[in-house]
């Protein structure tokens, strides 16, 4: 694993496969890059994948934590950019997905193919049932860390996004690294909410002209499936698939069908 700062952050990479096309994976919150370990290793004949640690991460470095509405998305974007010289396949899930969606918005041609896994990008679906039911979710989760229950507030967060383990099973270490993430998703929920980086303009998602894969869980929270059928309907090039069985956490209990899957989104690109 490589080491190196990165717009001020020692950023944690990794590398797998040894394929000719360049990829880039960006994980979801409170996990890390070797989450991809059992999903880009299959496809390692045809990409050579980059995945980093997000700050505050497995190896990487510090957050500094910065109280600027959607700082942390704005630094993990600008970080996730940083690793692109050549166009890529482009490959994220939850927040990743939503710092992938947000570079291939912002920089279209940079983008070979582009694989969503559960986008938590709920400004998508604002005025939806849905829509409203996370958000008041998220009030929920807000009305902890404010009061400065940070512990609170990860047990709500993992126990809605995590993968059924309950909060006392955990073991004690991923508790106060769970506990001690909090402010960075803090940051990072409500921007899921706000869109700081504008992502849902208008014209965005249509300009991006790379064959497109959303994916979710048939066991997910329905807004999931909600937000993929939202983005997809702006975009020229797309596919939706649902994983039977599976919840929000994909690539660490369905690492095999998001494999085929991305490998279909790789051969129409």
């Amino acid at each position: 694993m490589d080491l190196a700062p990165r717009h001020g952050v020692d950023t944690a990479a990794q590398r797998f496969g040894t394929g000719e096309r360049a990829a880039l994976a960006i994980h979801c919150m409170l996990g890390t890059s070797s989450m991809w370990e059992p999903v880009l290793a299959p496809l390692g004949a045809t990409i050579a994948a980059t995945a980093f640690d997000l700050p505050g991460h497995g190896k990487s470095g510090l957050w500094p934590v910065d109280d600027t509405p959607g700082a942390y998305q704005t630094l993990a974007t600008r970080i996730a950019a940083s690793f692109i010289d050549r166009p890529v396949d482009l490959i994220g899930h939850s927040f990743g997905a939503v710092v992938a969606l947000r570079l291939a918005v912002a920089a279209p041609e940079a983008v070979r193919s582009l694989t969503l896994i559960e986008p938590v990008l709920f400004s998508a679906v604002a005025d939806t049932s849905e829509g409203h039911l996370w958000r008041r979710r998220q009030d929920d989760y807000e009305t902890l860390y404010a009061a400065g229950d940070a512990e609170g507030a990860a047990r709500d967060f993992v126990g809605k996004w995590g993968v059924g383990t309950p909060w006392e099973a955990l073991s004690d270490r991923h508790r106060a690294r769970f506990t001690a993430q909090m402010p960075i998703v803090a940051s990072v929920s409500a921007s899921n909410f706000s869109d700081p980086g504008q992502i849902c303009r208008p014209g965005g998602f249509e300009a991006i002209d790379a064959p497109v894969l959303l994916i979710h869980g048939s066991d997910s929270p329905p807004v999931m499936a909600e937000i993929c059928e939202a983005i997809a309907g702006r975009l020229p090039d797309v596919g939706v698939a649902s994983v039977p069985g599976a919840g929000h956490m994909l690539p660490l209990t369905h690492a095999r069908q998001l494999s085929d899957l991305i490998a279909l989104n790789l051969e129409r690109s």
